[in-house]
């Protein structure tokens, strides 16, 4: 069993990560969605509610598993026994600062590489902070978005 991890704040999962995922499972047997929290950065969604987003979205995907951690990437990916961290990229821009974690996660969790992945060109523009700022305009967000990811924003913003 190849097992790879895809590790975010998912704050809130959407169609751009959902695509990297089914892009990853096309490469591995088993397929973690890591949910985190970082203590530098302020999220929307709670840790819990940002899990269950994302269990909800991921239903029906055959190998994909949805898990809560904290602290190092490397040593989750030891403790799961993952072969692979997922990341995705989806401008040169992401590269620079992907290029250094890859590297600091090799030296963390030895046999362990970083993969790259490009999400469909549709989903290229797509970012948490940008889907967040359209909902909180109450623009329309539901074709960027899972449906339960939809319902929760529209709620948080009163929309």
């Amino acid at each position: 069993m190849r097992k790879a991890i895809y590790a975010g704040t998912f704050d809130p999962i959407t169609k751009g990560h959902l695509d990297l995922i089914q892009r990853a499972t096309n490469l591995f047997d088993e397929l973690i969605v890591a949910v985190t929290s970082k203590p530098d950065k302020v999220t929307l969604f709670s840790a819990h509610d940002r899990l269950r987003m994302v269990q909800e979205s991921i239903q029906g995907l055959k190998g994909v598993k949805a898990k809560l951690f904290s602290g190092l990437l490397a040593d989750f990916v030891s403790r799961t026994k993952a072969v692979a961290i997922i990341r995705g990229l989806r401008a040169v821009s992401d590269f620079e600062h992907e290029f250094q974690m890859a590297l600091m996660n090799r030296k963390l969790a030895p046999g362990t590489e970083t993969v790259f992945l490009m999400p469909s060109e549709k989903y290229t523009y797509l970012s948490s902070t940008l889907i967040k700022e359209v909902a909180r305009n109450k623009g329309e967000i539901s074709r960027f978005v899972p449906k339960i990811v939809a319902k929760k924003l529209k709620k948080k913003f009163g929309v």
